[in-house]
């Protein structure tokens, strides 16, 4: 009996092709997202993972100083002498062409081999990696970066960092200009040992011990956070078409189930029938689902890698690997995806009772005792997000916010509707707008989920629409102010930028060095700035908070300034003390606005920093001149001085380029914005679709009385209207809402700055045209079909007991 039950619940499918073709499509829309953005996630955690193994630094212990110094070369040999098995390693950074070259010292002989970068392990490939010129390892992508430049011979190595090169330490020291120092010392696992017995050699070094996950992980864990997000949005929404799919097959075979256990089959079996069958369908869609995510996540894995390449460095390829872990967690969340869009169904089915599906009204009467329940969890979950505004910390509080605010406003919408419906039900003149009204508000639990689903996705666009828009017009307007000079120059060495200099005097307003340092501030790393006293940083320079006179107070070398970033890190402000590398102690003086920087920086006087550090990289100025005279200087510094073209860009050129990263940055999150809406419209057109073979007892009453055909199909087309309108009303203090939480709490947790919030209402109309088309195109083929309906079949409604 049980194989003939099977079979008698699946004819409903057999019967229905369209609907179970909207059950499979939105369960492998809401797996694609969901496994395309984990795909990703995986593929990007691999290569961060990689470049932790660098130098061993997720497994070895390395000796560092306590300030971030540099250490003599003297301690590493005092070490050396004592028995230690250290090996030196050589850091630092030198301007090649436009890219800044992360050049990376090494010791082949001494390194640990779980260190090892290079294997150089027969061929006499070590004695060419030793012997002048030497060589330095690089990545694919590095190695293209660098065609045409002065450097040692290169070698392609593969998952090595980008922007980064590995080079014996004596050629190191020459390229870096760097002598008598080492960044840090990498202990051998043969040799462990302890803080204690550090310091009686060197007090001022100390054991820095493996890191398992690595600081590129770290850093970049709000973006991925952010893609999860976004990812397990448009799940969630893709849901809501398998929830809607699932219930309304459930009441369509309510007949089929009172006559299954009629006949004798036990809950128990009716309920084991109805999970196998739901678990079968997910299976399916779930390996179609995940197919469908590897082509998304090929599709959108290039503009990540140029996004996280920009923003944090990190080199993260851009084609796809299979890696079975993503592959076997998309089609288990679809199977949990699918059990628990199912759950409630299969539970009414298990508390109703035998006769209950019979009744033709059974199933809206459950939804509609229902309401009540989903007002408390929408009210529960609105005090929910009251107080993780009000007490939550990080960014994981940030976007359970999110992601509360968002299910508490779905959940509320089809609870305001009803009342609503019933209001307007009552101030209705006629009994056409009555009964408009009142069938509006019978058929709205069938219709809930898709305006739920439709909800989520626009509160979505506008929110991240929002946040993204004020960012642009907030980092242009930024760009303005800190790209004052009209030129900027990179000189290839020292003696070069000496001679530029005097060879610029005569010709230009005013030289800004742009010269920078790397050193760890308060344990974490930072960039050190040095300006000279001008007026370009005085009119140009944002600043968020400042001492009086902040700039003159620098000038004179009274103190600092930091960037927002470091100032919400640490709880800075102006008039706190800080101590720089080398044991430098300051205080603050003021906090600059520094969009787009993950990390610390820090702006000091000029003349401070070349008396505090040796190791500067002073190849960069910012030229100040009249803008009529930027093409010719240009001209000038290429054939007269002879700059190679790509180490002279003007202020336009840099602006692009940054604009260029920013829309890259973006360009993830609209494409899943697109797809989220677009999975709505096709949750709502699968509502529509399905409602319509069961709207005949509504409508063959009203064409009895006298509607015609085309009537009754534009009322049917002013409901969906109707009700997308109101959702897209909704929308909008949601998405609002959404965009706040974004620029002023899940931002700045995760970047460390706070965005001022705009509003762009002509992107409000165009979302609600969009809105309103998509609508429209999901109602065609639904009220196509009621459209042409023959009065054969509207008069065997009065033939047949309902």
């Amino acid at each position: 009996m049980l194989k003939t039950a099977f079979l008698a619940l699946l004819s409903h499918w057999r019967r229905r092709p369209l609907q179970l073709a909207m059950l499979l499509l939105g369960l492998s829309l809401a797996t694609a997202l969901w496994s395309g953005v984990q795909a990703i996630n995986a593929e990007a955690r691999a290569s961060y993972a990689r470049a932790a193994a660098m130098l061993g630094q997720n497994q070895l212990t390395e000796i560092v100083s306590r300030d971030g110094s540099p250490i003599p070369l003297t301690t590493y040999i005092k070490l050396r002498r004592a028995g230690w098995t250290v090996s030196p390693v050589l850091e630092g950074e030198m301007r090649v062409g436009t890219l800044r070259l992360r050049i990376v010292g090494i010791d082949p002989l001494t390194l640990p081999a779980a260190a090892q970068p290079v294997d150089l392990r027969g061929d006499g490939s070590i004695s060419r990696f030793l012997l002048p010129p030497g060589q330095l390892a690089v990545s694919e992508a590095t190695a293209q970066a660098l065609q045409g430049q002065a450097l040692p011979p290169l070698i392609v190595v593969k998952d090595l960092p980008f922007a980064t090169g590995f080079i014996d330490i004596a050629r190191a020291q020459a390229l870096l200009n760097i002598k008598d120092t080492v960044s840090r010392m990498i202990v051998s696992p043969d040799h462990p040992v302890t803080q204690d017995q550090l310091a009686k050699f060197a007090p001022d070094l100390r054991l820095k011990l493996p890191d398992g996950e690595g600081d590129l992980a770290r850093l970049t864990d709000s973006f991925h956070l952010n893609l999860t997000a976004f990812g397990l949005l448009s799940f969630v929404v893709g849901l809501f078409i398998v929830y809607a799919a699932v219930r309304l097959a459930f009441e369509q075979r309510r007949a089929t189930f009172r006559t299954l256990r009629s006949l004798g089959l036990s809950a128990q079996a009716l309920m084991g029938l109805l999970f196998l069958e739901l678990v079968v369908f997910a299976l399916i869609a779930g390996i179609a689902g995940v197919g469908l995510g590897y082509l998304v996540a090929s599709a959108l894995l290039p503009d990540v890698a140029l996004t996280l390449r920009g923003l944090y460095g990190a080199d993260v390829p851009g084609v796809l690997a299979f890696r079975p872990q993503w592959w076997a967690t998309g089609i288990a969340i679809a199977v949990f995806g699918t059990l628990a869009s199912a759950a409630h169904s299969l539970w009414q089915v298990w508390r109703m009772p035998l006769l209950a599906p019979a009744q033709p009204r059974a199933w809206a009467m459950a939804s509609e005792r229902a309401w009540l329940f989903q007002a408390l969890a929408s009210a529960m979950l609105f005090c929910a997000t009251i107080a993780l505004m009000a007490f939550g910390k990080g960014l994981v509080a940030g976007f359970a916010m999110l992601g509360a605010l968002l299910l508490a406003s779905a959940l509320a919408l089809p609870v305001v509707l009803v009342p609503l419906l019933r209001l307007a039900e009552r101030a209705a003149r006629g009994p056409i707008q009555q009964w408009f009204f009142a069938d509006t508000r019978q058929q709205l639990p069938s219709l809930s989920l898709a305006l739920m689903a439709l909800l989520l996705a626009l509160s979505a666009n506008i929110g991240v629409g929002t946040m993204v828009s004020s960012f642009r017009l907030t980092f242009v307007g930024w760009l303005d102010q800190r790209l004052a000079a009209e030129l900027y120059v990179t000189a290839r060495n020292d003696q070069e930028a000496e001679h530029l200099q005097t060879w610029l005097a005569p010709r230009v307003r005013a030289i800004l060095p742009l010269w920078t340092v790397q050193g760890d501030v308060d344990g974490r790393p930072a960039t050190i700035h040095g300006v000279v006293d001008d007026a370009t940083y005085r009119d140009h320079w944002p600043m968020i908070s400042a001492m009086p006179d902040v700039w003159d107070k620098m000038a004179r070398g009274e103190g600092v300034i930091i960037n927002e970033q470091m100032m919400r890190r640490d709880g800075l402000t102006p008039g706190a003390p800080l101590t720089l590398p080398g044991g430098w102690k300051t205080r603050i003086l003021g906090v600059y606005s520094d969009y787009g920087n993950p990390t610390g920086d820090v702006m000091v006087p000029q003349a401070d920093l070349v008396r505090h550090f040796t190791d500067l990289s002073r190849l960069r100025f910012g030229l100040r001149v009249a803008p009529s005279e930027v093409p010719a200087l240009r001209e000038a510094l290429v054939t007269d001085f002879g700059l190679p073209a790509e180490n002279v860009l003007d202020q336009a050129s840099i602006k692009t380029r940054s604009l260029a990263i920013f829309e890259k940055t973006f360009a993830v999150t609209a494409s899943l914005n697109v797809l989220t809406l677009g999975v709505a419209g096709i949750a709502m057109f699968a509502s529509l679709l399905t409602l319509s073979g069961m709207r005949l007892p509504q409508i063959a009453p009203l064409w009895a009385m006298g509607l015609t055909r085309s009537a009754l199909t534009g009322l049917e087309l002013l409901r969906t209207m109707v009700l997308a309108t109101f959702t897209l009303v909704a929308a909008l203090p949601v998405g609002l809402g959404l965009a706040w939480v974004l620029l002023a709490v899940v931002n700045v947790e995760a970047f460390g700055w706070r965005l001022p919030m705009h509003v762009f209402p002509w992107q409000w109309l165009s979302l609600a045209g969009f809105a309103v088309l998509a609508a429209f195109v999901a109602a065609l083929i639904p009220l196509a079909s009621i459209a042409r309906l023959k009065p054969t079949d509207l008069l065997k409604v009065f033939a047949n007991e309902r």
